[in-house]
């Protein structure tokens, strides 16, 4: 005896799937260290970090990664979810904070801030981040490793 296979369920395995996929990439998207993975950070950085941590258990839109070696000048690198309109608050500029545009990252981008306190913002959609690194490296090799970063945590929004 053959099985009876119902027409509708490559359809229902289909929706299944999707409704699958779309809660794990929800989750993943307010869960900050489930963005970046440590390797992903070392990589960019170019030197080894610890895993991600929270600031608090119950706050996950914040995530760091820690740098043990001093040498290499990198303290730390945060990722931090945001909404679009804490990208565009941000965005509007505070008096004595130096904002700059970005250019073909997401839908809209800036750096705010200077130096090592300085951090990249982004928007995709309804969805912003802000990706520092924390160094006493050069300007331009900073925002380079943000960058890359950034479109790492792009590709996951």
């Amino acid at each position: 005896m053959r099985p009876i296979v119902s027409r509708s369920a490559p359809v229902f395995v289909a929706t299944l799937f999707a409704q699958l996929f779309h809660s794990v990439s929800a989750a993943a998207a307010d869960d900050a260290c489930a963005i970046l993975t440590s390797a992903q950070v070392s990589t960019a950085v170019g030197v080894a970090v610890s895993d991600g941590t929270y600031v608090t258990p119950t706050f996950k839109k914040t995530c760091t990664w820690t740098v043990s070696d001093s040498a290499s000048g990198i303290r730390f690198v945060t990722l931090n979810l945001q909404s679009a309109d804490q990208f565009a608050g941000g965005k509007g500029g505070v008096n004595s904070v130096a904002m700059t545009p970005v250019g073909g990252l997401g839908d809209d981008a800036y750096y705010l801030g200077s130096g090592s306190t300085e951090g990249l913002f982004v928007k995709k959609g309804q969805r912003a981040f802000k990706l520092a690194v924390y160094s006493t490296q050069p300007l331009e090799k900073k925002r380079a490793m943000e960058n890359a970063l950034a479109q790492q945590v792009l590709a996951k929004l």
